[in-house]
């Protein structure tokens, strides 16, 4: 069995959000997300499905074209192939348990680590 605490996995990073690994398989990956204000996953469409549960603070979820505001108890998901994104508010903190299953493929991420280079929560461009 693997178990955690987000007080104990907390891990904030200035330049970029944090995501601390919990759980890997071939079938699944958990991590505890924690997001500085402003700070976001940028936008991809990975062939896999993701839940998230907002363990605390505020921010938006991007479901394909549209974004929900989401706070501290909201549990969403988005489905695979549709982009999706996470940006925490401006003014808050966002933590976040985030359960992606199958786990994207490194070729998935490239969206992600392009708009991180490039400071762009859509690197797609839309």
């Amino acid at each position: 069995m693997t178990a955690t605490d987000f007080d104990v996995e907390r891990a904030y990073d200035d330049d970029r959000f944090s995501a601390v690994g919990v759980f890997g398989s071939d079938r699944m990956k958990v991590v505890c997300g924690y997001f500085e204000p402003g700070q976001f996953i940028p936008v991809h469409a990975p062939s896999s499905d993701v839940a998230i549960h907002v363990q605390s603070g505020r921010g938006i979820v991007r479901d394909g074209a549209e974004e929900h505001s989401v706070e501290a108890g909201d549990v969403v998901v988005v489905e695979a192939d549709v982009d999706r994104a996470i940006k925490a508010d401006a003014d808050s903190r966002l933590e976040a348990f985030l359960v992606t299953a199958p786990p994207p493929t490194d070729a998935e991420h490239e969206p992600v680590r392009r708009g991180l280079r490039t400071d762009d929560v859509d690197p797609g461009g839309e």
